[in-house]
């Protein structure tokens, strides 16, 4: 199969389930985001040493490919029933991961700036990229039917790369910069 298919040269792209999209269209920006989204997660997987870890984030980029595809395929689809759609499930193992990596970091007393390690200068750049796919997929929400479980987990997502961020640093020996007025 090749990887071009020539159908897309007129600005148009498929759905799954068969139907034809501007390329601009509210919902293709926002899995397209999500995309990138697991594009930057693939990047940090790069800064991660530990296994345990990396296999967390591995585990957050198969879900993005679930969002993704749940993103791509409206709920009236005759194609529906058969994606993989994000659940209940996975928005309470991003909390238990969360609470994990909470109850081993110091109390947050103030807003930090992004930087450190540089696995955690990248989970911060992927916890912006999520805020902004949440924000295009709340919009998406409100013309078309998604169910309320892609925002939530996007929600969710974002605060795992915070604490994500915070726990890399630390691990990696760096301390977290807070921000200062002055």
């Amino acid at each position: 199969m090749k990887l071009y298919t020539k159908t897309g040269d007129s600005g148009k792209t498929g759905l799954f389930g068969g139907d034809r999209v501007r390329k601009d269209h509210q919902r293709i920006d926002a899995y397209g985001t999500i995309d990138e989204l697991n594009s930057v997660v693939g990047l940090v997987r790069c800064h991660i040493k530990d296994a345990e870890l990396t296999d967390l984030l591995q585990t957050v980029q198969n879900r993005l490919f679930d969002l993704g595809s749940d993103l791509a395929t409206p709920l009236n689809s005759k194609h529906a029933d058969k994606v993989k759609r994000i659940s209940s499930d996975d928005v309470t193992f991003l909390e238990l991961k969360i609470d994990h990596m909470q109850s081993k970091l110091p109390e947050l007393r103030n807003f930090i700036l992004p930087g450190g390690h540089p696995s955690a200068a990248y989970l911060h750049l992927a916890r912006t990229v999520c805020r902004r796919a949440e924000r295009l997929v709340v919009t998406l929400s409100e013309t078309e039917q998604i169910g309320d479980l892609p925002v939530i987990y996007l929600n969710r997502l974002s605060d795992f790369f915070f604490c994500f961020a915070r726990f890399a640093n630390q691990i990696n020996g760096f301390t977290d910069i807070e921000w200062t007025n002055k």
